[in-house]
């Protein structure tokens, strides 16, 4: 097989670490023994082994001699771990593949001159499009100190999100709805407006969603813009206002890597008008609102010209049940 191949194998390994990972990483390792066996594991949650450790704990002996395929960098500070650059020596790696470099300012390059100065074989940049995208995330929060912004709406055909008289339950159907439960298992914040939290009291929480291993998610942090009632079922909560910049650099100061926003037409459209947003999830019922005083997906100005009109691109459209999710990247991403 060719280091592609093999680096294809942990990236699918790394998707296992998604749900309980952040907000360090998720990451995914493919060891080669001399023998040609083959040995995979993924990052656990927080204070537990990070890919590398969890696949050299598998493979033992048979280490010593091989070749390590690895999603991101390896680490090579003392953390809530210690530094999976001198377990991989002590081990007796020979090669280390890896995707991409960590941004992280403790790592950024170390890790590789670390690993190189001891005569291991290194090798950057396999798969690295496709890992950019898999950490999209943490590259942006351990490069910006920012969290990086999905914006999920869920719409009929026609962009409506309710109807005349407000009502808005349900649009979609219960796949599409379960789906954005995966989506909030995978963030480390869901955020709405005060607005969404008075109209519908929602829970906000991942429901229904487990890890690969049997395990429940965390629960993202809360977020509301604008004051929270008492009795509100969003309770406990973060309760943030203000410019929305400052709110996404307070939430990354927080170690919030990803925030989820879930909070209506006006909400999106604040996050969309400041060029905020990172990723875009619609989900769209086959359902035709019709008419002009129905709420539209985004409110706020819109766009002046056509010549201004933001694009991105199409990252993947998905059936589920009958509905359809479109997921739309921006460029700035």
């Amino acid at each position: 097989m060719s280091d592609s191949s093999y680096m294809e194998r942990a990236i699918r390994r790394a998707e296992n670490g998604r749900l309980m990972a952040s907000p360090n990483p998720w990451v995914g390792s493919v060891l080669v023994a001399e023998d040609g066996t083959t040995y995979e594991g993924h990052t656990l949650a927080p204070g537990n082994m990070h890919s590398e450790i969890a696949v050299l704990d598998i493979a033992g002996s048979k280490a010593r001699g091989a070749t390590l395929y690895v999603t991101l960098e390896p680490c090579c500070h003392q953390g809530s771990t210690p530094p999976c650059t001198q377990a991989l020596l002590a081990a007796g790696i020979k090669r280390v593949v890896i995707g991409v470099e960590d941004p992280d300012q403790r790592v950024n390059g170390k890790g590789i001159a670390e690993l190189k100065h001891a005569g291991v074989d290194v090798h950057v940049g396999v798969c690295a499009k496709e890992i950019e995208r898999q950490l999209a995330p943490y590259l942006k929060h351990r490069r910006s100190a920012m969290p990086y912004v999905t914006v999920k709406m869920a719409a009929t055909l026609d962009g409506k999100t309710s109807a005349n008289d407000g009502t808005s339950k349900w649009i979609t159907g219960p796949q599409a709805r379960q789906d954005v439960h995966r989506l909030r298992a995978e963030s480390d914040a869901i955020l709405v407006g005060a607005g969404t939290v008075r109209a519908d009291d929602p829970l906000l929480t991942a429901r229904n969603v487990m890890c690969p291993n049997g395990t429940e998610p965390k629960q993202p942090l809360r977020v509301v813009l604008g004051d929270i009632p008492p009795d509100a079922k969003v309770l406990p909560a973060l309760s943030l206002r203000g410019d929305l910049r400052e709110v996404l650099a307070e939430l990354g100061r927080r170690n919030i890597v990803q925030v989820f926003v879930e909070g209506g037409a006006n909400v999106a459209a604040q996050f969309h008008e400041a060029g905020l947003v990172d990723t875009y999830v619609l989900y769209l019922a086959p359902a035709i609102m019709g008419g002009v005083s129905a709420t539209p997906v985004f409110g706020g100005q819109g766009t002046d010209t056509i010549a201004q009109l933001p694009r991105g691109k199409f990252q993947s459209i998905t059936k589920l049940g009958d509905d359809i999710r479109i997921e739309m990247c921006m460029h700035h991403s």
